[in-house]
Parts: C-alpha cells; structure tokens; sequence
C-alpha cells in the first residue's frame, strides 16, 4: 500500500515502542523514515529491519544539536521531510509529586516539550518552502483526564496538547497541519513507570479503566498517526486524538 508514497517522515523516539510502531508502519505504506532516537543501537536495529528507505539517527531530541543533526540526516539522505512525529518522551515513576527531583523534572520538560520547540523551529521554514507538511505530538490521556501520581509528566501533556492546538492555528496559513495523539498506557518500556511497579494486579487495574478492556499497543498508535501523516486527514488539524479505547469518557 501506498498512502505515504513519497513522504519523507522523522520520527523521534523510534527505537521502541510507539515510535518503531509508526516507524514500521510508515514504510509499508511507502514512506522514507529517519529513525531518530537516544538509543543509536535500538534506532540502527529497527531501520535495518526496515531497509533501505530507512535511515537511524542517534540524536538527543531535547538539544538544538540533536534535531540539527536528525533534520540534516534526513535532508542528506531523501532531500526534504514531509512528516515530522515528536514521540520521544520522558516520564518520572507513579508517585508523589514532592518527591519528584529537579533534575527529573528538567528531563520531563527537556523531551516532552521543548525537543518540539526545536524541531519546529527547524522544520517549518522546509515545510514552508515545500509548500506544507504535517506535524504530529504524541501526547497522552494523562493530558486529558489527569490522575494522581503523575503530575508532572500529566502537565507536560497538557502543554503539548495546548501547544498542538496552537501551532494549528499559526501554521494553518503555510498548509502545515499538526496534530496530537493521546494514548492510553501501552506495552512499552515507560509501562511500569506509569504504573509504579508492574504487577499482574496492576496490570489488570489499569485494564480495568480502559472501557475496550485492553492497553494500547505500537499498531493501534501507528495507525493513527498514519491516518493523521496521510492525505485522508488533509482536512484535520489542531486534534487532540484519543486513541485510548474510550478511557478518557
């Protein structure tokens, strides 16, 4: 199937998880992928298994640095970007909030939100002269029906969210659409830090909370920010998208 035929997408945060999911997904449908993360050996496995449309990237999302040397690797390699995903995220572990230390909290801020500030300051002037593209957030139901013991990684959902909505309106003149997912927890490796510690009791409490009966995986994402990437979505921009089994009704 074809429904990025010819796009160019970074995606952040791919060396696992929703980001891989979305990676994989995107090149079936025919896109060229960076595939940009901290960890360079995760992100040179999953572009490998993804082939020659596929380039890692081990960059550090939450520095100016690290997008300059993702968005160049893209440009080097395929000559323009079309979808930029900011999935990279950072999360402290399910607890009280006076116990979460300064350093953590730089971090939560770091990745969540100001690694999106840097890679729209590099992107949208390309996107611009490329006559549009699309951006997409990963944000998260904890930005939408916060829950205690996750404060502050909830309020840096939020700002995404917010900050998603806005970039909408601005960008909306240069034909640069951008939208944000809003996951409920998933199989991933930030699983037990939502939870606090993963047991079979947690498990099925966090199940319990979600009405379809089941957490989130890396195709359920993928296939939303495919939709979001794709032409069909040409009309949708500044959506919040749960994609969450009906956990935030």
């Amino acid at each position: 199937m074809t429904r990025l035929k010819d796009k160019v997408a970074i995606i952040t945060g791919a060396a696992s998880g929703f980001g891989e999911g979305m990676a994989r997904r995107f090149a079936e449908e025919g896109a060229q992928v960076v595939v940009a993360d901290l960890n360079g050996e995760g992100a040179e496995r999953v572009a490998r298994n993804i082939g020659e449309t596929a380039v890692p990237v081990t960059a550090d999302v939450s520095k100016k640095s690290g997008t300059d040397e993702m968005v160049g690797a893209a440009l080097a390699k395929f000559g323009r970007i079309d979808v930029m995903v900011n999935n990279a995220g950072f999360t402290h572990r399910n607890g009280d909030m006076l116990k979460v230390d300064e350093q953590t909290f730089d971090l939560i801020t770091a990745v969540n939100m100001k690694a999106i500030y840097h890679s729209t300051l590099a992107v949208v002037p390309l996107m611009e002269k490329q006559g549009g593209g699309v951006i997409i957030n990963t944000a998260s139901t904890a930005g939408l029906r916060p829950r205690p013991g996750l404060t502050w990684y909830n309020a840096s959902k939020g700002w995404v969210i917010t900050a998603t909505k806005s970039m909408a309106v601005e960008l909306a003149p240069k034909k640069i659409r951008v939208n944000c997912l809003c996951p409920v927890a998933g199989e991933t490796g930030m699983l037990e830090l939502f939870m606090g510690e993963d047991t079979p009791e947690r498990r099925a409490l966090f199940r319990a909370s979600v009405p379809l009966g089941r957490l989130s995986t890396p195709l359920d994402i993928a296939n939303a920010a495919l939709w979001l990437a794709s032409d069909e979505a040409e009309f949708i921009t500044g959506v919040a998208l749960e994609v969450d089994g009906g956990r935030c009704i």
